[in-house]
């Protein structure tokens, strides 16, 4: 797979800023960027990939004001948007970072870690291109089509943004206590050792894996009542997982005939 591609950002602010930085530091050859204002019409020009990383409700208009070329890989950086908004090219694909990049700078640092990539493309050529930014970065990558991106995209802002909001929770929660967040985030992080090494079923401990109800009631009675309904969906979600570990059970009892049935 060709390595010495060239490539172009339009919009280089965080995530775009990060792969154009990430790839200058794999040896790629990086064009200068196009800022907001500048021109639009002559950007595919010159180059083998083109990367649309701006907001996802400018993507298709930016697209449609570029002048398509035959050679160019034309591709958005968006987890949610499918590959319609890219339609006037006749090469285009779409990659998305599973990472989290809150600057261009520490952005940069974790694609040059490996992440995962969500990946997809309306031709082979289109494929290898930006397979080879996988290949870059030394990721890895799966492919999502338009019927399945906005799922996709919402298992990643559950995975990310909401841990935030959720850790925001815990953070409110032991203030009342006098005990700082920091007094948890080795837990946090332990806990994400354990889905790693475990899944996600034998990783939940706590009162709900063991049917202590007692100490969820005693719970509910501490936090503040501004905090009780995100604390009861997650004793259901908890109760779901514990479910499903019975669910497994019962089918790892059970014998192929009649798991047939």
């Amino acid at each position: 797979m060709n390595s010495n591609y060239s490539v172009r950002v339009i919009g280089p602010g965080r995530a775009g800023g990060a792969i154009a930085r990430a790839l200058a530091a794999a040896g790629w050859n990086v064009v200068a960027p196009i800022r907001r204002g500048e021109s639009l019409a002559h950007a595919a020009e010159g180059v083998d990939l083109l990367l649309i990383a701006t907001p996802d409700g400018a993507i298709a208009e930016i697209a449609n004001a570029i002048t398509p070329v035959p050679t160019t890989v034309i591709a958005h950086l968006s987890g949610a948007v499918g590959l319609d908004v890219l339609a006037a090219h006749p090469l285009h694909a779409a990659i998305h970072p599973l990472t989290s990049m809150p600057t261009a700078e520490i952005g940069a640092q974790r694609l040059s870690r490996g992440p995962w990539f969500a990946l997809a493309a309306n031709a082979d050529e289109a494929m290898n291109r930006v397979a080879a930014i996988v290949s870059a970065l030394g990721g890895q990558s799966f492919v999502v089509d338009d019927n399945h991106r906005a799922a996709y995209h919402a298992a990643a802002a559950i995975a990310s943004n909401h841990v935030v909001a959720l850790l925001a929770s815990a953070e409110r929660v032991a203030a009342t206590a006098d005990v700082p967040l920091e007094a948890y985030l080795e837990l946090v992080r332990a806990t994400i050792d354990n889905i790693e090494d475990l899944g996600v079923r034998d990783a939940l401990t706590g009162p709900v894996a063991r049917g202590d109800w007692a100490t969820v009631a005693r719970h509910r009675e501490a936090v503040d009542p501004s905090e009780l309904a995100l604390y009861d969906a997650l004793v259901e979600a908890a109760q779901r997982v514990v479910d499903s570990r019975a669910v497994s059970a019962d089918e790892a009892q059970q014998t192929p005939s009649e798991l047939e049935r």
